[in-house]
């Protein structure tokens, strides 16, 4: 049986993905590159943002003619679990819907689905967090996700997370760990602790360990070279984890901090739990004991009371910080949140407006960070070979190009960097280049 698998979202939907085609290829499926191919097509999708949602039941409709060759059509991820029975009353051609914390019950649900039923799993009292019994079909051969912790307890204004993923759930440490060194074992050179909120794991385990003590036990497993994390909530982002990441060399220097908003007024309403001023001392402090930080963030435009001189205060925000990406987007109403219940006030050419000229305003900055890079030597792990260059990203997750041998790849090179372009390096090997 042959399954495709599309994916929207972030990381976790990413990782996801990847355990939905573990489970499925116990079961006797194998991937393929297009609906077209497979017997079963799944929608993981992402429910964040309106315009994401949109483009699910899009796909869905033109997924519509493929239920005629008898191919079996599911959804799953944070559009089906807000959705739920309402995704199949919408869509009568929709087998099943399955939550995030659903995923290890595709077995039974695609069983049911034989038997000629239309089911939905959207509980949110099971867990997607890998097991260590569970199978996971990785992208990647040499850089993986690792879920830490999932759901969220901090119910932001705008947000639909807890409600898609449910509260938060630390997983055990010794868990991790073992993951960890297995992947070590199969040759693995970077990790990515995954967590919807990342800084506050551990807060509901009995084991008195908190996400620095994690970050120090990942670090002693021999065999892996990078350690990543995402997504930190700057409210949890302490000083604590800074000396954490400063004091253990496999953490790379590259640390994404979501603002939303530069201005305290409307990072109150969003309920984020700190103040443009709060904000911009973390940053300080992170610049201070990291100097070569690599800092991304996420903001939202036009978000409801979001006023001209507040969004003038996003601008500043990010000027001052630089950083070296942003994620921006335009509100959008999200049910269920409390954002829902007020006007959305900000007219819709006005988010426009606002989101091109912040985008235009990070474009100029990207640009101008990348160019402080030029001259300087690199390490880069290189996961990607065509026509004969390598691809790679820096510690500082900045994407690389050189020309250079399949046989690299899986390897971390030293490189120097010859010419800078706005989301790419591009340079060749250095004389000796290998890392240690």
């Amino acid at each position: 049986m042959k399954v495709f698998v599309r994916t929207y979202g972030c990381q976790m939907n990413v990782h996801d993905s990847e355990k939905l085609l573990g489970v499925l290829t116990t079961m006797g499926y194998y991937p393929v590159s297009s609906e077209e191919e497979a017997q079963l097509v799944i929608l993981n999708t992402c429910a964040v943002r309106e315009k994401a949602e949109h483009k699910v039941y899009s796909e869905l409709g033109r997924l519509k003619k493929l239920k005629k060759m008898g191919v079996v059509i599911g959804v799953c991820g944070c559009v089906a679990q807000k959705e739920g029975k309402n995704l199949l009353d919408k869509m009568p051609f929709v087998d099943f819907v399955v939550g995030p914390r659903n995923i290890y019950s595709l077995p039974q649900v695609l069983e049911e689905v034989k038997l000629g039923r239309r089911v939905v799993k959207t509980h949110l009292n099971g867990s997607c967090i890998t097991s260590l019994k569970m199978p996971v079909r990785r992208q990647d051969p040499y850089r993986a996700y690792v879920t830490v912790m999932e759901g969220c307890d901090n119910f932001c204004a705008y947000c639909v997370v807890p409600f898609t993923r449910g509260r938060e759930v630390s997983r055990p440490s010794i868990e991790i760990v073992e993951e960890v060194k297995r992947l070590a074992d199969q040759g693995y050179l970077e990790v990515t602790l995954l967590g919807q909120n990342v800084n506050s794991y551990g807060k509901n385990l009995d084991e008195g360990i908190d996400f620095s003590g994690l970050l120090e036990k990942v670090h002693e497993v021999e065999g892996i070279r990078w350690i990543r994390f995402i997504t930190s909530h700057p409210r949890d982002f302490s000083e604590k984890l800074i000396r954490t990441v400063t004091a253990l060399p496999k953490i790379c220097e590259y640390i994404h901090l979501p603002a939303q908003s530069g201005s305290t007024t409307v990072l109150e309403r969003m309920g984020r739990g700190y103040t443009r001023e709060e904000y911009l001392e973390k940053v300080a402090m992170i610049r201070e004991y990291i100097p070569e930080v690599a800092l991304t963030s996420d903001f939202i435009v036009g978000f409801p009371g979001e006023r001209e001189k507040d969004f003038q205060l996003t601008l500043d925000l990010v000027e001052r910080v630089r950083y070296e990406g942003v994620f921006a987007f335009c509100y959008s109403v999200r049910k269920g949140t409390r954002a829902a219940q007020w006007e959305d006030d900000v007219p819709t050419s006005e988010k426009g407006r606002r989101l091109t000229h912040l985008l235009q305003l990070q474009d100029r900055i990207t640009e101008e960070v990348s160019r402080t890079y030029q001259g300087k030597v690199l390490d880069v792990l290189f996961y990607d070979w065509k026509d004969g260059m390598l691809e790679g990203r820096t510690r500082t997750n900045k994407i690389v190009s050189v020309p250079g041998e399949r046989k690299h790849l899986g390897t971390v090179k030293k490189v120097r960097i010859g010419e800078t372009r706005m989301y790419q390096l591009l340079g060749t090997l250095a004389e000796g280049g290998e890392s240690l």
